[in-house]
């Protein structure tokens, strides 16, 4: 069982049907990331050096041939932030920084040998957002990213630490946000089923079949 699964609806996180208000038994207090502001940016990066570092596995070949790249789970580090109050504006400000994107990137030797290796490639923004305003907990900027690298070329360098022209499509979303304590509307605590073991029994679908069909009425015309 599951939440997408369970016995419990009214102890489950899902869609609110008939009353909202119905089975509300407490303010909660909850310590979440509150979003101050956030914005998003898609792209096409080209001509992206990218020198990649830890290579697996080892004794590969150069010259390598580039089949992909992308982003490898990792959240986008910030670099070089400089955060500046713009004048005459309500809680405005420039952000500038690098975003960090760690990336995958996987390749072919000269022997037809798959490896892959890691890179990171560096984004500049230069962008004006709200911020939080004044107060005794410091405010946040972080950033989610994607990337997906279709096309590249293998440039240079040695075995262990080969470098690459990628050409990519990135996806940046920047944030502004605080660690914060906020009070919401509970139902409670939630009920959590038991795991469902994954099973080649073949016979499961059978057993969990009426003994009966449900509707035993004669179709009367």
């Amino acid at each position: 069982m599951s939440f997408s699964n369970n016995c419990k609806p009214d102890k489950m996180p899902g869609a609110l049907k008939g009353n909202p208000l119905t089975g509300l038994c407490e303010k909660t207090c909850i310590q979440v990331e509150k979003v101050f502001d956030a914005c998003i940016k898609q792209e096409t990066l080209t001509d992206v050096m990218v020198t990649l570092y830890d290579i697996m596995p080892i004794g590969l070949s150069t010259p390598y041939q580039f089949i992909s790249a992308k982003t490898c789970g990792a959240r986008a580090e910030i670099a070089d932030l400089v955060v500046s109050e713009l004048p005459d504006s309500c809680s405005c400000a420039r952000i500038t920084c690098n975003v960090l994107i760690p990336i995958t990137v996987v390749f072919v030797d000269a022997c037809g040998k798959q490896g892959m290796g890691q890179g990171t490639v560096t984004v500049p923004r230069d962008i004006v957002m709200h911020v939080a305003p004044e107060s005794l907990m410091p405010y946040h900027i972080i950033a989610d990213a994607t990337i997906i690298a279709p096309t590249g070329e293998y440039k240079s360098g040695i075995a262990s630490e080969p470098t690459f022209a990628i050409t990519c499509c990135a996806t940046i979303i920047m944030k502004v946000v605080m660690e914060v304590q906020l009070l919401v509307p509970s139902y409670g605590y939630a009920y959590i089923p038991a795991c469902q073991e994954f099973t080649h029994d073949v016979c499961a679908g059978v057993f969990d079949l009426p003994l009966y069909p449900n509707d035993c009425s004669c179709d009367t015309k």
